[in-house]
C-alpha cells in the first residue's frame, strides 16, 4: 500500500453517509457546527515535509495543504490539513466522500447536493465557503491530472 492510502487510513474515517446521518442528528445549525470541530480532531496531522508551497491549497483564507497520489488499484488517496478548526472539519467532511475514489467517481461526485444537504453553504461565512470549494477544486485537480 502506497504511503498516503496508509496515513489516511490512520483512526476513524468516516464515509459520506455517515456524515450525513450525523448532521441530521446534530439538530440545528450550533450543534452542526460543534460536530464540524469535532471531526477536524479526527484529521490526522500532516507530516511537516508535507506542509510545503507546492502542496498549499489556493482559495483557502487559512493555510491548507492537500496532497494526493493515485494507487495501483487505480484510487486516489489524499491527505489534508489546515491551522484552523473549522476547515480541518471541512476536509473531513470533503474527503468523507472523495478520498480513497476512483478519478471517475471524485468527478461525478454531486458535491454541490452533498452540501446542500447538510446545509454548509448557507451557513459558512463567504470566505469558509470558497476555502470549501478549494478543497474540492484541489482533490479534483490531482485526480484528473
Amino acid at each position: 500500500m502506497n504511503s498516503l492510502a496508509t496515513y489516511t487510513q490512520i483512526g476513524v474515517e468516516p464515509d459520506a453517509n455517515s456524515i450525513r446521518q450525523q448532521f441530521a442528528a446534530a439538530n440545528g445549525w450550533e450543534n452542526q457546527y460543534r460536530l464540524i470541530i469535532q471531526l477536524g480532531k479526527l484529521l490526522p496531522a500532516l507530516p511537516t515535509e508535507w506542509q510545503q508551497e507546492e502542496n498549499r491549497l489556493k482559495g483557502c483564507e487559512s493555510q491548507a495543504w492537500l496532497k494526493g497520489e493515485k494507487s495501483e488499484d487505480g484510487n486516489w488517496h489524499f491527505a489534508c490539513d489546515s491551522d484552523a478548526r473549522i476547515v480541518r472539519g471541512l476536509i473531513v467532511i470533503v474527503l468523507a466522500a472523495l478520498n480513497h475514489r476512483s478519478a471517475e467517481a471524485i468527478r461525478t461526485f454531486d458535491m454541490d447536493g452533498y452540501f446542500a444537504e447538510l446545509g454548509l453553504e448557507k451557513h459558512l461565512s463567504p470566505s469558509r465557503g470558497n476555502g470549501l470549494r478549494a478543497i474540492v477544486l484541489g482533490i479534483r485537480d490531482l485526480a484528473s491530472a
